[in-house]
């Protein structure tokens, strides 16, 4: 066996996601948010086709992207709250990254692989930028899984879609943690 990274298994067990709403800047300038996207960009990913890919909103984007969310929802005929919300993710946000799935044709590697792998791409930027001593959390909501929300606003192909909306920012507040899992009842060992 080798030997224990025993600071890594304590980031792991105590980890956690910071609501969005507070986290306020500063946020990472591009030379601190490049080994957060390097570090994401290690995830697990088989046939080396990179099924995924980076968009960094900065605050003049997130405001355009929040007025395109409000056309768009009002468009769609949502409840006026449920479109304020998504205004809100885009308004209140100063620096997010976008996980964009971008499956690759290939008969070896199914497309459920590749979004998994988008999926840890996201993962390992939230912790990344968690370990580096920022606030984050991942988002998604109706904007990102709306088409034409995401191809006039982030110009996304048809083929590709958003995994995650990662919020990366300074965290205001501390609010409580909240209850875990009981593993036990998650848990079955099949030992035959």
């Amino acid at each position: 066996m080798t030997e224990p990274n025993l600071a890594a298994m304590d980031f792991f067990l105590a980890r956690r996601s910071r609501p969005a709403k507070i986290l306020r800047p500063p946020v990472p300038s591009e030379d601190a948010l490049r080994p957060i996207l390097t570090a994401a960009a290690r995830v697990p990913d088989h046939g080396k086709l990179e099924p995924w890919r980076f968009l960094v909103l900065e605050k003049p984007a997130l405001t355009r992207l929040a007025g395109l969310a409000r056309t768009r929802g009002v468009a769609l005929g949502l409840d006026p709250d449920r479109v304020e919300k998504g205004v809100l993710q885009f308004s209140d946000a100063d620096l997010v990254v976008a996980v964009v799935m971008v499956p690759r044709p290939t008969d070896k590697v199914p497309e459920i692989e590749q979004l998994l792998s988008a999926g840890a791409v996201c993962l390992t930027l939230l912790n990344a930028a968690l370990a580096s001593g920022w606030g984050a959390s991942w988002l998604t909501g109706w904007a990102a899984h709306d088409p034409e929300f995401c191809a006039a606003g982030l110009g996304l192909h048809a083929s590709e879609r958003i995994a995650g909306l990662i919020h990366i920012g300074t965290e205001t507040a501390t609010p409580p943690d909240r209850p875990r899992p009981d593993l036990d009842a998650i848990t079955t060992w099949v030992r035959e």
